[in-house]
């Protein structure tokens, strides 16, 4: 397939990692942010590839896992009341909230629609006027600019029984969370390409000054992963970290500035709660002040949740790079894609699910 193909090269890979094994003198920790990536790296075996000179770290950002389970209950409590369309992309269905999930309260009789945009929600709150339309706005700055424009839209168009359900985070403050922790062993980062093709990658400068670690802009297929790690190896073994671009084909310096315009319009920063890992200050987004009537939190009441998480889910660990997934005691036991615990095992982005999709059932220290 043209503009895939020529970046799944199997000698191009070979060579790239044949290149990074020599060049590294010991084992560097990266971390890649984005949970396509990490798929990426578990399906094509490019950890295995190169296991001895890098070890890769799975982070955060895996949108559905780390959106808070208070905010899944919420979700439920507003999907369960009559006269609501409950509209949201489908890998949020099946998150386990406190009690149940959202398969649970459709087959409960609660109207949940499985849409493609929110845009698409926006349209059934336009045919549904006698009913309130929920749309569930997740996701980290790739997926927020259609989120803008669906509130931007409803609020232009007068469209009163549309609101949404935010809980979009951002990746900066998160890399700053991981580097701050006094468990972190992560050297170097591999930054995710559709974030930064809507926020650029300016934003990264200061973090690499404060935490002298190598961010590397990268894509998602396996060339465009073993090149980013690449630079990072040379980065790390020379000493000099600093930001290093290697998706120009879809990232630029400063971004799409009109997309930035229109979130800075409809959103503003805020505090944000992170599944499994607990509130990180000013690391996601709400709606601006000229667009609160659309807030589904304040619309619907429903301040006063109580959460419970499984005890035998070890996805906050996960999702800090603590722990590898097959590493956790319930993996592929207790916790599974069919009966998962914890949005890890859930998520198509999930590095549960892609340890139990890709067969890695041996835990890592018996590897070695």
């Amino acid at each position: 397939m043209k503009y895939l193909d020529e970046f799944r090269d199997g000698e191009t890979a070979q060579r790239l990692a044949r290149e990074i094994r020599q060049t590294a003198t010991r084992t560097w920790s990266i971390m890649e942010v984005c949970g396509g990536q990490t798929h990426s790296i578990v399906r094509n075996g490019l950890d295995q590839l190169l296991e001895g000179a890098v070890e890769m770290i799975h982070g955060p950002g895996c949108p559905v896992c780390v959106t808070p389970l208070e905010l899944i209950d919420k979700a439920l409590a507003i999907a369960s009341q009559p006269g609501v369309i409950f509209c949201s992309f489908g890998d949020m269905l099946r998150v386990p909230g406190s009690d149940k999930d959202l398969f649970r309260i459709k087959a409960e009789g609660g109207d949940i629609r499985v849409v493609y945009s929110p845009l698409d929600a926006l349209q059934i709150a336009r045919q549904n006027s006698e009913r309130q339309v929920v749309f569930f706005g997740i996701g980290f700055e790739t997926t927020a600019p259609a989120n803008a424009m669906a509130v931007h839209q409803a609020k232009q168009q007068g469209i009163a029984n549309f609101s949404m359900l935010v809980s979009h985070v951002l990746v900066p403050p998160a890399i700053e969370a991981i580097m701050s922790s006094p468990t972190c062993r992560v050297q170097a980062f591999l930054a995710a390409g559709h974030v930064c093709s809507v926020m650029g990658y300016w934003q990264y400068y200061p973090l690499v000054e404060r935490y002298r670690v190598p961010i590397v802009i990268t894509g998602f297929e396996p060339l465009d992963l073993l090149e980013g790690i690449r630079r990072a190896v040379h980065l790390l073994e020379a000493g000099t970290p600093q930001v290093d671009n290697a998706y120009e084909r879809a990232v630029c310096f400063e971004g799409n500035q009109p997309a930035q315009k229109l979130l800075s319009e409809v959103f503003e920063v805020a505090d944000r709660k992170w599944r499994g890992i607990g509130e990180i200050p000013r690391s996601g987004w709400r709606l601006s002040d000229p667009y609160r009537e659309f807030d589904a939190e304040q619309r619907f009441s429903v301040a006063n949740i109580t959460t419970k998480e499984s005890p035998l889910c070890h996805s906050g660990e996960v999702l800090q790079g603590n722990l590898k997934p097959n590493e956790c005691p319930g993996f592929g036991k207790e916790c599974t894609p069919r009966h998962p615990l914890g949005a890890t095992m859930v998520s198509t982005e999930g590095a549960c699910a892609a340890y139990y999709n890709y067969g890695r059932f041996v835990a890592v220290e018996s590897i070695h």
